[in-house]
């Protein structure tokens, strides 16, 4: 039986396109395992999906002062100690990684082993973690056209982000019961990552009696985010967070404003769902998700509005003129060519295997 290691974590988006392609990874005859850091947010979302799990130390390697810099060095080191154990002991024939700072060491030792890896960058410019991966990989998957310069061009491969199946597999109606709504009138779904968004929380609610006019509105808004004071108000639903029925609350809506994480406007495209963007702000991150937002919009598959930008009129406006224009933003989507990421991935895979 071909042998798998897949690694990344520190963020949800670091694991969940890893959980994408294990059902793919099982029907191709693969053993799977999974290398993470010791208590984190990985090790709970692998276990729950019945994968041996191994957790290894892990340092952040960071570019501005923290004293926390001269301690991590040595976790690392320690990390790449316990990694290269593992890799040893399990003899995998291809490593794939989702990145994030436990990847390191893995990466590293699956090249002293001259074991294959491939590692996927999510948004438009290489981390940190993976720039230091990408001299050791044999691929390197993308999500942007635009990311394509910063790699080795004989490495480099547009693939999009594995996307969990089940997500393409909700159903409307069941969506619309879940959150009480009727089908007299669309639906947007407000969705702003698992611990929520207060700048794009205050804007939609500030926003309600004028959206409710024409809308319903289901609102994710992230743990201890919730507003009592709107519990009663007709055609609103808030959520701190959902986690199956959020297929069917995906079906259900006919457009979806959100943050613009990587994975989380992957998602947006799979579903084929028109939508507004209001990516983190460049202060409050790296700038990654303005330069994500930017991309979809430029592919025609987003309206994008700054943070900074909202207003009551300029958040109406986005949200109108994107309904108003779904079927053109839809037939985007349709026609792009980062919908069949699984498979593509899972090509680069058996080819490493082979090899």
């Amino acid at each position: 039986m071909k042998k798998i290691i897949l690694t990344g974590g520190g963020t949800a988006g670091h694991v969940t396109p890893n959980l994408a392609l294990i059902p793919s990874l099982k029907e191709h005859g693969y053993e799977i395992r999974y290398i993470g850091s010791y208590q984190g947010i990985e090790k709970k979302l692998i276990e729950d999906a019945q994968i041996p799990y191994d957790g290894i130390s892990s340092g952040k390697l960071r570019r501005y002062f923290d004293i926390k810099n001269f301690t991590d060095p040595f976790r690392v080191v320690k990390g790449y100690g316990e990694a290269r154990q593992l890799l040893k002991k399990y003899r995998p024939d291809v490593i794939f990684s989702k990145g994030g700072f436990v990847a390191v060491p893995v990466v590293l030792a699956a090249r002293h082993y001259h074991i294959p890896t491939i590692i996927h960058e999510s948004d438009m410019t290489p981390g940190l973690a993976n720039k230091l991966c990408i001299p050791s990989a044999r691929k390197v998957c993308c999500n942007f056209p635009e990311t394509l310069p910063y790699l080795p061009r004989e490495k480099a491969v547009l693939t999009g982000s594995p996307i969990r199946k089940e997500l393409l597999e909700g159903n409307r109606q069941t969506g619309l019961e879940y959150a009480q709504l009727s089908a007299e009138k669309p639906v947007i779904l407000v969705i702003g990552g698992s611990q929520g968004a207060v700048a794009v929380n205050n804007a939609i609610r500030k926003l309600l009696p004028k959206l409710l006019e024409e809308f319903q509105v289901i609102h994710v808004c992230g743990k201890d985010h919730l507003d009592e004071s709107l519990t009663e108000v007709r055609g609103y639903v808030q959520y701190e967070y959902v986690d199956a029925p959020l297929k069917h609350l995906f079906a259900a809506a006919d457009l979806i404003v959100s943050r613009a994480g990587a994975n989380s406007i992957c998602e947006i495209l799979a579903l084929r769902k028109p939508n507004v963007l209001i990516p983190l702000p460049a202060k409050s991150s790296r700038g990654d998700q303005i330069l994500n937002a930017n991309s979809f919009a430029k592919q025609g598959f987003s309206t994008v509005l700054e943070e900074n930008a909202i207003t009551d009129d300029s958040l109406w406006q986005a949200i109108k003129d994107t309904y108003q224009q779904r079927e053109s933003f839809i037939h985007q989507m349709e026609h792009s060519h980062l919908n069949n990421a699984i498979d593509t991935i899972i090509g680069l895979i058996e080819e490493c295997a082979a090899e």
